[in-house]
């Protein structure tokens, strides 16, 4: 039986005689249905979530695996994870079928290749502190679900993202994520809603996990990694909104702070210098809130 994602859509049979407005009108609806279908898989995504926090604290990494649009989807949301969450880079680690030479260009053949994916993982050193987050809109790339089983087998907590009913990807997994956007208005191009779906299944993922894991202060980006001016100057408007600071009082304890938004509240709203704050968050766990409440 054709998957769900390949159907053509009974709504657009004649898309090509549409005029412009309407194709564009047409292309852009269609979107809205990503978002509807991780709002469905809300509940999967939240046991993911706990799941994953708990092994990451633990000094667990991130690996994202997946084929096409669906591992450079996975590359991008690893990538993202150190400059706003100041996540190590070597805790995010990304999979691609046919490795970085497929950033740019398909290599032909990599994601039917069962062996790449357990390999890919073995070489990744794959182990139980690791979050494996697993991508296919089919649910059955031989790769990714390769990949699944053998991140399972060596311990590894597996979260399998896909775009059909009964793929065998999620069956593969621990934690089983549908994201059951349905056919594309242009049939079969999964780069459409099934990879927007991705792309917001994943931003909501890391982010969650990452306010889990104290990257976040009520709803400020605290643990920003200022890499640019513009980074900088986010961090001082950061620091100022968390401590109710000044700017000259959040700049001179982002200074004795090494630029640490953290840091600098903890040190501005418990009155303390830089030392002590940082004595205090360790005590916490990274958490400006138990390390003002503490």
């Amino acid at each position: 039986m054709p998957l769900n994602t390949e159907q053509p859509h009974p709504a657009h049979a004649q898309l090509d005689g549409y005029d412009t407005a309407t194709l564009v009108a047409a292309l852009a609806a269609d979107q809205a249905e990503a978002a509807a279908a991780v709002q469905r898989a809300g509940p999967a995504l939240a046991q993911a979530v706990e799941g994953a926090a708990a092994r990451l604290r633990e000094g667990g990494r991130l690996v994202y695996v997946g084929a096409g649009t669906s591992g450079r989807l996975g590359l991008l949301d690893s990538v993202e994870l150190h400059p706003t969450f100041s996540w190590p880079p070597e805790r995010a680690v990304a999979l691609l079928a046919g490795g970085e030479r497929a950033l740019h260009r398909a290599v032909e053949g990599a994601e039917d290749s069962r062996e790449a994916g357990a390999a890919d993982i073995a070489a990744a050193a794959v182990g139980p502190l690791d979050v494996v987050l697993l991508l296919a809109a089919s649910g059955g790339t031989p790769y990714t679900v390769a990949a699944a089983e053998a991140a399972r087998a060596a311990g590894a907590y597996t979260v399998g993202f896909a775009n059909n009913p009964g793929a065998p990807l999620l069956a593969a997994c621990e934690v089983a994520v549908l994201l059951d956007t349905g056919p594309e208005v242009i049939s079969g191009s999964t780069r459409l809603k099934a990879g927007t779906a991705q792309k917001i299944a994943l931003n909501t993922f890391s982010s969650a996990v990452m306010v889990k894991l104290h990257k976040v202060y009520g709803n400020l980006m605290v643990d920003v990694r200022a890499s640019n001016a513009k980074l900088v100057q986010r961090a001082l408007r950061l620091t100022m909104l968390a401590s109710g600071a000044d700017e000259a009082a959040a700049q001179a304890a982002l200074a004795a702070c090494h630029g640490s938004v953290k840091l600098a509240v903890v040190m501005l709203r418990a009155g303390l210098d830089a030392s002590a704050a940082e004595a205090r968050l360790s005590a916490a766990q990274g958490s400006i809130r138990g390390a003002l409440e503490g």
